[in-house]
Order: C-alpha cells, then sequence, then structure tokens
C-alpha cells in the first residue's frame, strides 16, 4: 500500500507541523511513562491532576479537528459550543478510567494528524475562528497544537522541562506571551531578554525597566508563569527575586 502523505507541499508549513507530530510524541512518552495510579497526582497546574492535563490535551486535539473540518468544508465547526462545555469537557474526562484517559489522546492524536494530513493544499489559508474569537488561517491550527502539547507534556510533572523544548518553538512562545502582554497593557516596565542572543521583548522604550534575563528556556518557563529561574534587574541593581510574569492566558 502506498503510504500517505500531506497534501501541502509548502516547506515552511512542513516544518511547523513536524514540530506538532515531535511535540505529540512527547508528551507521549511522558505520559506512557507514568503508571495508572501515578495519573491521580497533581500537576504543574493549579487545581488540575494529571488527569487534567490529559483530557484537555485529548479534547483539544478533538478541538482543533473541528476546525480543519471546518477549513476542508467550508461549513462553520467551532472549537467548542461554549467556554463552559469546554471546562465540563474536561472535568468529565478527568473522571474517564485510565485506559479510557489514554485511549482519548492516543486516537484524538490520530485524527488530528490524518485531518491534517488529508487537508487540501489550498485549504490551509481557509479562514476559522478560535475559542478566543480570533479569526485566522487554518494553518494557525499547527501552532495552536505545538504549543499544547510541549508545554503540557512539562505540566505532567513527569521530569519534562522547558529545555526538552525546542529552541524554534520556545522563541515562537515567548514572541506569543510578550506580544499578549503588550496587546492588554500589562508590559509596561518590563524588558524580557534572552542572554547569549539579541532577543528582547516587552517594553524596549523604558527608561528604567525591570530587565528580567536568563536563557531561553528560563525565561519561557518564567514568562509562562512556570518557573522563576531567571535574574531580574532595576538600575544595575539585582532584584531579591523575578517579580511574577504578568498573566497572558
Amino acid at each position: 500500500m502506498v503510504a500517505r502523505h500531506d497534501q501541502t507541499k509548502d516547506p515552511r508549513l512542513q516544518e511547523q507541523l513536524l514540530q506538532a507530530r515531535r511535540g505529540t510524541a512527547f508528551f507521549a512518552r511522558k505520559l506512557n511513562e507514568l503508571t495508572d495510579a501515578e495519573l491521580d497526582g497533581g500537576s504543574l497546574l493549579p487545581g488540575w491532576t494529571r488527569r487534567h492535563i490529559v483530557a484537555h490535551v485529548g479534547y483539544n486535539a478533538r478541538a482543533i479537528a473541528r476546525l480543519i473540518e471546518w477549513a476542508a468544508t467550508g461549513v462553520e465547526t467551532p472549537m467548542y459550543s461554549s467556554p463552559e462545555a469546554r471546562n465540563h469537557e474536561i472535568e468529565f474526562g478527568a473522571t474517564l478510567s485510565p485506559i479510557a484517559l489514554r485511549h482519548l489522546f492516543d486516537h484524538s492524536a490520530v485524527h488530528l494528524n490524518v485531518e491534517w494530513r488529508d487537508l487540501p493544499a489550498d485549504a490551509w489559508h481557509h479562514k476559522v475562528k478560535t475559542v478566543q474569537g480570533r479569526t485566522v488561517p487554518a494553518e494557525e491550527t499547527v501552532w495552536m497544537r505545538t504549543r499544547e502539547v510541549w508545554m503540557h507534556a512539562v505540566d505532567l510533572d513527569n521530569g519534562a522541562t522547558f529545555n526538552d523544548i525546542p529552541a524554534p518553538v520556545l522563541e515562537r512562545l515567548l514572541t506569543d506571551i510578550t506580544g499578549a502582554w503588550h496587546t492588554r497593557g500589562m508590559d509596561q516596565g518590563l524588558l524580557v531578554k534572552v542572554t547569549g542572543t539579541d532577543l528582547a521583548f516587552g517594553d524596549t522604550r523604558a527608561a528604567n525597566p525591570t530587565v528580567i534575563s536568563g536563557p531561553l528556556a528560563a525565561v519561557v518557563e518564567w514568562a509562562a508563569g512556570r518557573g522563576s529561574g531567571v535574574t531580574a534587574v532595576r538600575k544595575s541593581a539585582a532584584l531579591h527575586d523575578a517579580p511574577a510574569a504578568p498573566k497572558w492566558i
């Protein structure tokens, strides 16, 4: 049987799909390392067990697949009927048996991958709407999924760290996070720098900013609200503790 391949031939989109698939495989590996009993343990997200993380990532794949169906058919198919429905879905998923929860992740990931693979090349530019109400081309769904699987693999609290996330993914995460701060006016007086690079984000015009710096992985971990392994300086004087990062989602 001849293997089926992605319909798109866009090398940039193919690379993005590869990062999403690698992230899915990485999440699957960290999940499969957990015993059924360990699924009941806490995650790095307050109020969520590992079960909640797995349920969220599984149902997220189904939601994104609905957007791809929208792009393919032109029939509007929202990610979720409402925010309440999304939250209920996650809470319900967290109560599934371990085998059902694992199947939810596996099957939803395969389904999304097939939807991506079979989407005609021209349909990747068709517009869909995210759960936040943003109208975006279907190709944006690849990044939406990439972000979910890589970050939530860390949130499983099973040994994964931001150092495991590829640099291109980290850089785009940092761009997204700081962009959200700027849109909401939450980055005033805050400058984020990645040591050893020219990367700088935030309030680059501030006369006396609080400068947060560190390696790329540490800076993104801090910006995402999941760590504090960065240095904070104001007026050339180190602060005792780095301030908490502004909320971004």
